[in-house]
């Protein structure tokens, strides 16, 4: 029996029903509305990066506060994110989603308002708070109302692309939009995007929950949601002030400690925030390992490449945010092929040959030199290599949900979604704290292109590393042709 035939009989999930075998009018529709809110959270992880300075310089941020802008944005969006996962599935997933939409457009409104530093990093703390809860609730309502094969791979594909592309158009789009108008409007363009989603999604999207709610594991909210805090926060501490920072190791040994207390306070709940049967999972387990290597690669490779552009090729922050415009097209068509690749080979073999493809791309960009000339080689290693990374995200994403009934669909897409904060929050300061090894305090065109050359490598290796753990663990049925 499969997973959607066993939601149907046991009725455990309200609203759920038998999904359709095929894409009707109304799942489209359903699939717009989770894209575009999907896509919309991912601009966000990257439409200030280039603003920053700007902001800075316009609301009164001394130098070492400015981090915080995108600091108190990713701490909440992968802090809270299993927490909210849990609260979808037993509270509503429609009513969590739309709330959080209402939130992140408020919040947005706020920003793009904002007069001090403080009315912005409240603003800030909101929208990442959204993005927790908007981003399991989205997921899991895709995963519920498309059944497990095909359809659901396709939905996946596309998901996966529009968050890889969003996290490109806003690096592009937060230049354009500080060059052209001013950086307010990088934070007032969710508002009428989050409006028009929040008036079609009652329509469209039908209320997911279980009939009977358990109690929700406040103890283990506490500690997840307090050791991711304390993980991201150093590993943010690392990346601006080396691994040798003491606060940033305190806050590390603290992160551990606390999700080591979260797993032994799930192994004796009655009613846990994500079951252990659920973590020992092979399929969740080495699942969610590929997606957080995907996702730190991927994402921090793009600050490696604005590091390169910028300081070894004096481009300008707009030229630069511009020449990643083949990554999103290659991370378009990487989720556009990826569920056709997953049903003629399988998951597994999906996940291996986009590993392996990300990894050459990424290898091909060692060869780098400080001339315009490398560009070519630029273009072509992130384009291939978006193609790549997109296939192991889908790949990860189908292996991190599959084989589940649907009312742990949340808890699922909650761990998946917080592997992909997670991988999104430490990539950048990982590798930067690896380039500025090399990187002496006179910064010169040959430091930073050693360093960057540095980073690129263990990037490389760690794509690696990430495809042979799945080639070696990993066990997946493949999934039928239709």
């Amino acid at each position: 029996m499969s997973v959607v035939d066993e939601a149907s009989v046991s009725g455990g999930v309200r609203g759920a029903g038998s999904p359709p075998a095929r894409m009707t009018g109304r799942l489209r529709l359903l699939l717009v509305v989770l894209l575009v809110a999907q896509f919309m959270l991912a601009v966000d992880f990257s439409i200030l990066n280039v603003a920053l300075p700007v902001i800075g310089k316009g609301l009164g941020f001394s130098l070492s506060n400015l981090q915080w802008i995108a600091t108190s944005f990713a701490l909440c969006a992968a802090g809270f994110t299993l927490f909210f996962g849990r609260v979808a599935d037993l509270f509503g997933r429609r009513r969590l989603f739309l709330a959080g939409l209402a939130l992140l457009g408020l919040s947005s409104l706020v920003g793009g308002l904002a007069t001090s530093p403080g009315i912005l990093i409240a603003a800030r703390i909101a929208q990442g708070l959204a993005t927790a809860a908007v981003t399991p609730a989205g997921l899991s309502l895709l995963t519920t109302s498309f059944p497990e094969g095909p359809l659901r791979d396709k939905a996946l594909g596309l998901n996966g692309a529009l968050m890889s592309a969003g996290f490109t158009t806003g690096a592009i789009l937060g230049g354009v939009l500080t060059d052209l108008l001013s950086w307010r409007w990088s934070f007032f363009i969710n508002v009428p995007v989050a409006l028009a989603v929040l008036l079609i999604a009652p329509g469209v999207i039908k209320e997911s929950r279980p009939d009977q709610r358990p109690r929700l594991d406040i103890p283990g909210a506490l500690t997840v949601t307090l050791g991711l805090l304390a993980l991201v926060f150093g590993l943010t501490r690392a990346g601006e002030n080396g691994w040798s920072d003491p606060t940033a190791l305190i806050s590390l040994a603290a992160g551990l400690l606390l999700l080591i207390a979260f797993y032994l306070v799930e192994s004796k709940a009655p009613a846990p925030l994500v079951p252990v049967t659920i973590l020992k999972r092979p399929t969740v387990i080495w699942g969610n390992i590929a997606g957080l290597i995907a996702f730190l690669t991927e994402t921090s490779l793009v600050f490696l490449m604005t590091l390169y552009l910028q300081e070894v090729l004096d481009f300008s922050p707009l030229a630069a945010g511009l020449s990643f415009g083949v990554l999103g097209i290659g991370t378009v068509i990487g989720g556009s092929l990826a569920a056709k690749v997953i049903a003629r080979i399988g998951t597994k073999a999906t996940l291996i040959t986009g590993g392996l493809l990300q990894a050459a791309a990424t290898a091909a960009l060692l060869t780098l030199g400080d001339t315009r000339t490398s560009m070519a080689v630029l273009l072509t290693a992130t384009f291939l290599g978006g193609i790549g990374n997109m296939l192991v995200i889908v790949g990860f994403m189908v292996t991190a949900t599959s084989g589940l009934p649907d009312h742990e669909q949340g808890m699922a897409t909650g761990l998946a979604t917080m592997t992909q904060q997670i991988g999104i929050t430490m990539g950048t300061p990982i590798m930067s704290a690896i380039a500025t090894t090399q990187i002496t305090t006179h910064a010169t065109h040959t430091t930073v292109l050693d360093g960057v050359t540095l980073a690129v490598l263990v990037n490389t290796a760690l794509v690696l590393a990430g495809t042979l753990t799945t080639a070696l663990f990993l066990h997946t049925r493949k999934t039928p042709t239709p």
